[in-house]
């Protein structure tokens, strides 16, 4: 086993997902759901009266 000095095990580059590619999904998925939920529900502007 080769031992790593400092700078070569910060160079290291995980295959793990970016925490911004799961909230960039995330948010498409409420977005979209959101969307869909205003055709499907369609209400009326609730005004205080």
């Amino acid at each position: 086993m080769q031992e790593l000095k400092k700078d070569e095990m910060q160079s290291i580059k995980g295959g793990g997902i970016s925490i911004w590619i799961v909230t960039g999904i995330s948010v498409a998925i409420v977005f979209i759901s959101g969307i869909i939920d205003g055709f499907v529900r369609p209400q009326e502007c609730q005004s205080k009266k």
